[in-house]
């Protein structure tokens, strides 16, 4: 018996709460590429939950019309870690902020990327504390001058994308609120993907840290410092296209394109090399003098899921052992009787 899925359309994925983040916010633009994304992945809407912690990205399961948790500060990957191995045919989905998943949460975001769950990440990063009104986050720059930071912060920033792929991230991605087709089309990356897809999204905070992203997005500019990555394509970049990446030794080197230097000298990018490494210095370049900020996927690869092979191994052993019995196991090993 095939079952046919209902049609679905962004509205299906709206809820009937008030949105309420300060107007201009980026998070408004996350929230309408998922809602339009959410529709088109074959899913039934019951089997969709969107998990969060604290922070303005984390109102988004109040805004998505389907499962979710609004969990406490920093855990939303442990809970949706626990959700997910308990109920593995969800699609599971976690919102979070650079501060919720990176300061409080860190623990919780590294191991939950180095077992591979299958949970799908959003990390909205304004580099800035926004519901908490102007603090510094992990993200922001080395200098940043902020509430609880006045005379500039002496911390350096992780790389968030440095950071997930040093946890042995299967897939790991980057776009950006106000590109609207990237980011769509990464979010469906992210959902094919069979184990932890993380993706990081740069997002404006205007009340707090308005322009974060302003050498990114802007028109006149963001041609020469962005570098959009395509399996299989050379790493080409510049307004008129005349600028790539290529080796030089150990390193990335960016070189001018023509009088000797071609496109066959650039790096091709492969975004399914099997040894992180490569995409590791991808994730480095926005941190070099002239270099560009990496946008798509800088890494995809097969690796089994931390649920599956749990199932797997309790599976093996109830068919080698039975199914146990919970009276037993309590009273196995060393007990006290307490009178």
């Amino acid at each position: 018996m095939t079952t046919t899925l209902p049609v679905y359309n962004k509205k299906d994925f709206q809820t009937d709460q008030e949105v309420r983040w300060c107007p201009g916010c980026g998070d408004y633009a996350i929230l309408a590429a998922v809602q339009s994304v959410f529709p088109e992945l074959g899913v039934p809407r019951e089997k969709f939950v969107v998990v969060s912690g604290i922070g303005c990205s984390s109102r988004f399961p109040y805004y998505m019309n389907t499962y979710g948790f609004h969990t406490i500060h920093g855990r939303a990957p442990a809970v949706a870690t626990g959700l997910k191995i308990a109920r593995p045919e969800l699609e599971v989905w976690i919102a979070t902020g650079d501060g919720d998943a990176l300061s409080i949460g860190g623990n919780h975001t590294i191991h939950m990327l180095r077992r591979n769950v299958g949970l799908k990440v959003l990390l909205f990063n304004n580099r800035i504390y926004g519901l908490t009104k102007g603090q510094y986050s992990p993200t922001s720059e080395l200098g940043k001058k902020a509430k609880s930071t006045p005379y500039g912060s002496v911390a350096r920033p992780f790389n968030v994308l440095s950071l997930a792929l040093g946890a042995e991230a299967t897939f790991v991605a980057r776009s950006v609120d106000v590109f609207q087709p990237h980011l769509k089309a990464t979010l469906r990356r992210a959902a094919a993907h069979k184990g932890s897809a993380f993706l990081e999204i740069l997002q404006n905070c205007n009340i707090f840290n308005d322009g974060a992203w302003e050498s990114l997005v802007e028109k006149d500019v963001k041609d020469d410092h962005l570098i959009l990555l395509e399996h299989g394509e050379p790493l080409i970049f510049g307004k008129d296209k005349d600028k790539g990446i290529r080796m030089n030794g150990l390193n990335l080197e960016v070189v001018k394109l023509g009088n000797g230097t071609s496109e066959k000298q650039l790096v091709v990018h492969d975004e399914s090399h099997p040894n992180p490494a490569y995409a590791f210095l991808l994730s480095r370049m926005e941190m070099m003098p002239g270099f560009p900020t990496p946008l798509g996927v800088l890494r995809s690869v097969d690796v089994s899921r931390y649920e599956d092979l749990a199932t797997r191994q309790i599976q093996d052993v109830i068919a080698k052992t039975g199914a146990g019995d919970l009276g037993k196991l309590l009273l196995a090993g060393d007990t006290w009787e307490v009178k």
